[in-house]
């Protein structure tokens, strides 16, 4: 098998999570304005397979923003390489990922709420 995909030559839903973690760590630091560690993984959702050479697409939403912690919606969206496929796009999985921010020791801190 080739790396990271499952027996049915499909995309590993672990390396799809580790994609939602990176993502939604970007966002989680964006927003706490500093380190950050993932506490916890709500929910997670796998609707449909990704296939090897589909286009991965991580996109993620801000749901709660506590004292020191962040909860973090977040959908993986693909887009097929076919021809006959060029424009369609769908959402293969859905989750909700929590993150806290740290301080440079590891222990909680404060979230600097993020201003434009």
């Amino acid at each position: 098998m080739p790396a990271d995909t499952n027996a049915n030559g499909d995309i590993f839903g672990g390396w799809i999570m580790s994609q939602l973690d990176l993502a939604g760590a970007i966002l989680a630091q964006e927003i706490s304005g500093g380190r950050i560690a993932t506490v916890s993984v709500s929910s997670i959702t796998f609707k449909k397979p990704v296939k090897v050479g589909d286009v991965v697409c991580c996109y993620g939403e801000c749901v709660k923003i506590g004292r020191t912690s962040m909860s973090i919606d977040l959908e993986v969206w693909v887009k097929p390489i076919q021809e006959d496929k060029v424009n369609l796009r769908f959402q293969v999985c859905e989750a909700n990922f929590n993150y806290v921010a740290i301080d440079l020791s590891g222990k909680p801190r404060l979230v600097q709420k993020f201003s434009d």
